[in-house]
């Protein structure tokens, strides 16, 4: 089988909270019980969702948008991140037709399914209806041609008198039903102000929760049904995406050894994207990963740091108190080294947290506020800096709780051009903060430009290799 009929479905919903995530975690834990190699992907964003994926699957969660890597590039990181499985599901994004603000279907679950040519299966919340699901199904269904809706998973089922009523409903919509899975509370996933908890932060009971979630689909979904629709599928044309194809060579002579950037992880810091790291080692850098909460000492010989986002506010405390760790953070910052930091990393490298000591390395102050920011942005970088080229324009992701104050230094990170204009973040020396989140398989020259500058740095004290 070649990779690019590789068998997919799409896991989408009418809405937010009909049980997406609920489902395709337990059809892709379900599938790799059965003993398939099981490739997971969310449309969007997402940076949690993944983490379950990945622990249904045993295989990175990777994401798919079509806004941030832009619609050309979402078959070849699909094939990318799906070379060597059996099966791929996507769970998709807010309701099926729902995409970028004021875009139209640009990133939303449908122009997805439609670039990879996926079938779809609608997970419809039944709580509150009987005959009024086969309306439903069969507006969605009609709504754009171009997307196959080819089954349902009917959620939230109340009894067996009900599930008869919704199957009955359905008959007649034309639309096959794969499933149906009752009210269970017990496979739920906790959230907080930022969506679910992340597996990093409760992985004993996310492996419970998991499990769970496959013994409920294993009993309530025609797994069979499933796996024969998602066979279906014709093949995919594009090449998969290539990190090293997609790097420039590195000006300047070659390192003489792998210059390594350490990579934060751990509860606090889980946001990242699978690629980010596969493009730090394809342009020549070897990757470390290191957990702040834990570790008191970066790994030895750490000639650039990159530090993602997450939930640092959760475990401001706990990060405060390794201050072996933040004064090492905070000379690597002063030796020139290149830093990134992405939103959870900006708030690491500020003076501050919520009162809480921080690395100091930025003159700035943080605190949590009752306020979400989110939204997709358009920015440009506004002078050269070890990241990115002055002029080089990017799409990212706003996502937090939290305010700066300064929002900005005296040379910002970017100039924000969409949905508003604003300067955010800082440069300074080799360090580079701001609060977007960019996909670097979009602008895969950010990580050859890291590495590259990290390659003439040398280990800042207490580093040494």
């Amino acid at each position: 089988m070649s990779v690019g009929s590789i068998p997919r479905l799409v896991i989408a919903a009418p809405s937010s909270g009909a049980g997406k995530t609920t489902v395709a975690t337990g059809l892709m834990a379900a599938f790799a019980e059965a003993g398939l190699v099981v490739s997971p992907h969310k449309v969007g964003p997402d940076y949690i969702d993944p983490g379950y994926h990945s622990l249904a699957t045993g295989r990175p969660g990777r994401n798919l948008d079509a806004y941030l890597c832009g619609p050309d590039r979402i078959a070849p990181l699909f094939l990318h991140g799906a070379a060597g499985a059996d099966l791929a599901l996507v769970e998709g994004v807010m309701g099926l037709f729902d995409g970028a603000s004021g875009m139209g279907e640009l990133s939303s679950t449908a122009h997805v399914a439609k670039l990879l040519r996926a079938p779809v299966v609608l997970v419809v919340d039944a709580s509150s209806q009987s005959r009024s699901v086969a309306a439903l199904v069969h507006g969605f269904a009609s709504w754009d041609p171009e997307v196959r809706l080819a089954g349902v998973i009917l959620n939230k089922v109340g009894s067996d008198r009900h599930e008869e009523l919704l199957r009955e409903a359905m008959d007649s919509s034309g639309v096959p039903v794969l499933g149906a899975l009752r009210r269970d509370g017990r496979a739920g996933t906790p959230s907080r102000h930022l969506g679910l908890v992340p597996v990093a932060e409760r992985r004993s009971d996310a492996v419970e929760s998991v499990a769970e979630l496959a013994a409920r689909v294993r009993e309530g979904c025609d797994l069979e049904a499933l796996l024969a629709l998602a066979r279906t599928v014709p093949e995919l044309p594009d090449a998969p995406w290539d990190p090293a194809a997609e790097l420039a060579p590195a000006e300047g002579p070659a390192a003489p050894e792998k210059p390594l950037i350490a990579v934060a992880g751990g509860a606090a810091f889980t946001f990242s994207y699978a690629e980010h790291a596969e493009l730090l080692a394809a342009a020549g850098a070897e990757v470390a990963p290191f957990d702040p909460l834990r570790d008191e000492h970066l790994p030895p010989g750490t000639q650039g740091l990159v530090i993602g986002g997450g939930f640092p506010e959760v475990y401001a405390p706990d990060l405060s108190a390794n201050a072996p760790l933040r004064a090492e953070v905070a000379a690597l910052a002063a030796s020139g080294a290149p830093v990134s930091a992405e939103c959870a990393g900006l708030l690491y490298l500020s003076r501050s947290l919520d009162g809480k000591p921080m690395c100091g390395v930025l003159p700035a102050e943080a605190r949590m506020t009752e306020r979400l920011t989110l939204g997709y942005r358009e920015a440009v970088a506004l002078r050269d800096n070890a990241l990115a080229a002055a002029g080089t324009r990017v799409r990212g992701h706003e996502f937090h709780r939290t305010v700066l104050e300064p929002g900005a230094g005296a040379d910002p990170a970017w100039g924000l051009t969409h949905p508003e204009r604003r300067v955010e973040g800082f440069v300074a020396g080799g360090v580079h903060a701001s609060y977007l989140h960019v996909h670097w398989a979009a602008e895969p020259s950010l990580a050859g430009r890291l590495v590259a500058s990290a390659a003439r740095s040398t280990p800042a004290r207490g580093a040494a290799r």
